[in-house]
């Protein structure tokens, strides 16, 4: 049965939200602290950080599974051992309809961007973004990239300042570019719009439920992205089933790397700590993710959902339709 918001119980949180952890500007700071450890309901003195957890059999929804002592690991009904201890999930095809993003994200994003500098241009956060965006743009001059305009200097005013970000932002959302400057500054237009209820974050119907599941067996699940750590906080925290955020372990963004480029995916597994790659399974809706993950040596599978693109045929990936099929 898909559980209703909000939820009747609160299991242990699985990462620390003190704001050491909301304004981390490195991801390694998510997996690195004792402290955080401990709050995930992890015991250190036990192997690879397993979880604080009895061996009785755990009962959840229509599924029943025996919890061992190593994180992540399960006997199912056949009495095979899983060897996966985490799961990193894509956001947009895979846990949210591509058409939230598309049609409601992007589209906020572009149609308040002149209202957000003009409403912070002198906080630091806004600052920040101004000084990535000019260079982000100054490349983008250089490479010829369709779309950048100068952006003059400071001197010549806000209003003109304002006019040539708003020009080269909206250039950048229409090429859908998965860039940092980028990211960065939707995330903080959007945060202001979870934070006047003018946005709500929306996930497929089975996800709440997955994500509680994987939850209690122990097994921690992460988020990358192409849109910023801060942007994926403020969709999970609030979405159409409530805060998810207490389900997920951690988040990664563009500064891990590009999402379709093995090299993320091989960051990502040390970060967690795993003794193999395969240890870990990604779930995505795009196959270059899928392959470059792959090419890491994580286990992969693609999600198949209402309006996603054509799959290349024979691509060989297992595929879901469902995370209940997980």
């Amino acid at each position: 049965m898909l559980l209703s918001k909000p939820y009747p119980h609160k299991p242990p949180k699985c990462s620390d939200r003190a704001p050491l952890f909301l304004k981390a500007e490195y991801y390694h700071y998510l997996f690195d602290d004792a402290v955080k450890l401990y709050q995930s309901g992890l015991d250190r003195s036990t192997p690879n950080y397993g979880p604080i957890l009895n061996s009785r059999g755990a009962s959840l929804g229509h599924q029943n599974v025996n919890i061992s002592v190593k994180a992540g690991s399960l006997i199912s009904n056949n009495g095979m051992e899983s060897s996966r201890r985490g799961i990193v999930l894509d956001i947009e095809g895979t846990t949210t309809p591509i058409s939230f993003v598309t049609d409601v994200l992007f589209p906020y994003a572009r149609d308040n961007v002149g209202r957000h500098l003009d409403a912070t241009y002198d906080t630091a956060d806004t600052q920040d973004d101004i000084k990535l965006l000019r260079s982000q743009v100054h490349d983008d001059l250089i490479q010829g990239i369709a779309g950048a305009v100068p952006i003059p200097s400071y001197d010549a005013g806000k209003e003109e300042v304002i006019a040539a970000l708003v020009a080269n932002v909206q250039a950048m959302i229409r090429a859908d570019r998965k860039i940092t400057a980028l990211k960065q500054l939707q995330g903080h237009i959007w945060r202001t719009g979870f934070q006047n209820n003018e946005l709500e974050g929306v996930v497929f119907d089975d996800v709440p439920e997955a994500l509680e599941k994987w939850h209690a067996l122990g097994i921690k699940v992460y988020v990358y992205s192409s849109g910023s750590r801060l942007a994926q906080r403020l969709i999970f925290g609030n979405t159409n089933y409530g805060d998810l955020r207490k389900y997920l372990c951690g988040f990664f963004d563009t500064t891990v790397g590009n999402k379709k480029e093995t090299r993320s995916y091989l960051e990502i597994s040390e970060s967690l700590g795993v003794d193999k790659p395969s240890e870990i399974l990604f779930v995505t809706d795009v196959y270059q993710e899928a392959a470059a993950a792959e090419a890491a040596g994580l286990e992969v599978i693609i999600s198949v959902r209402p309006g996603n693109g054509p799959l290349l045929e024979n691509h060989g990936f297992k595929t879901v339709n469902s995370f209940s099929e997980i």
